[in-house]
């Protein structure tokens, strides 16, 4: 699975154990980016006591906890060139031996792997081996950046909306125009992530019954001129007008520091805003 960090790797990878066979056995998961290179062969292989110091008892890897369900592999560009060895055994033979045990242990899970890098340049660069690529790489999923799921963006916001509303005891009923066409006209660069932590400030600080673009942080941008326009002054109002909007939103709706932001006075800044008629800039709305 090829995704950019915050689209939603674990949900996918979670949605497919929930669909198969192995749903009524464990889901697990492991972040090999978030785990020292030194624990990270204990955690998925578990141990046996007295393996190392401070191994008061045999316990369990990931890969064992996770028998007869899935384990999900998340960033497994990250996985240490010297532990996908015995990955690679692991996927082939189907059996792992714990961190200093001996005896050969067999497992049936279903593995699922995520990452956000570029594994073939990896394996040219000899840093992820090409035979587990080969390996793991059997069915490839390419989840796009939510910038590209316009629908999705919505959709989704009306999801985590309905699971904020719980959890935060609000009734908020739903999200105003300009909300929706903000909500698609930004790139969501922390693509989902960044939407839920977006919605989840909004749902805490709406004023009204319905999720405005400025609860969410976010400002309408002006329609873009046509492909056509070649009058300088137009595009120059266009883009001076987009700049005041963006410096407003960076400087949280402070007008003193919007001005520094675009380099002009605060005078200047009142004089381009009544020029362009942002009033909603100037009211912070």
């Amino acid at each position: 699975m090829k995704a950019a960090r915050g689209t939603g790797k674990e949900v996918f990878a979670r949605s497919i154990h929930e669909h198969s066979l192995r749903k009524d056995k464990a889901f697990v998961a492991i972040n090999c980016a978030s785990i020292p290179e030194n624990l990270l062969e204990s955690e998925l292989f578990g141990y046996e006591k007295g393996a190392f110091t401070g191994a008061n008892k045999t316990t369990p890897g990931k890969i064992e906890t996770a028998q007869g369900g899935t384990l999900f592999l998340d960033e497994i560009g990250d996985m240490p060139i010297a532990l996908q060895a015995k990955m690679l055994r692991f996927l082939q033979e189907r059996v792992i031996e714990r961190v200093g045990g001996r005896s050969e242990i067999p497992v049936n899970i279903r593995v699922i792997c995520a990452t956000h890098r570029d594994i073939p340049t990896m394996v040219a660069e000899q840093t992820f081996r090409e035979d587990l690529f080969y390996r793991v790489g059997e069915i490839s999923i390419i989840i796009p950046p939510l910038r590209d799921r316009d629908n999705d963006v919505v959709l989704l916001a009306k999801t985590f909306l309905g699971q904020y509303n719980e959890e935060f005891k609000t009734k908020l009923k739903g999200f105003s125009d300009s909300a929706i066409k903000a909500m698609k006209q930004h790139k969501w660069p922390g693509n989902i992530r960044e939407l839920q932590n977006k919605l989840k400030s909004a749902v805490i600080m709406a004023e009204s019954s319905h999720i405005q673009a400025e609860d969410l942080g976010l400002l309408l941008r002006d329609d873009e001129p046509s492909i056509d326009t070649l009058n300088l002054r137009e595009v120059r109002e266009h883009a001076e007008s987009r700049a005041i909007r963006n410096a407003f939103l960076v400087a949280e709706h402070n007008m003193s520091k919007t001005a520094e932001l675009l380099g002009v006075t605060r005078p200047t800044l009142y004089s381009l805003i009544e020029k362009y008629h942002l009033e909603d800039v100037k009211t912070g709305g």
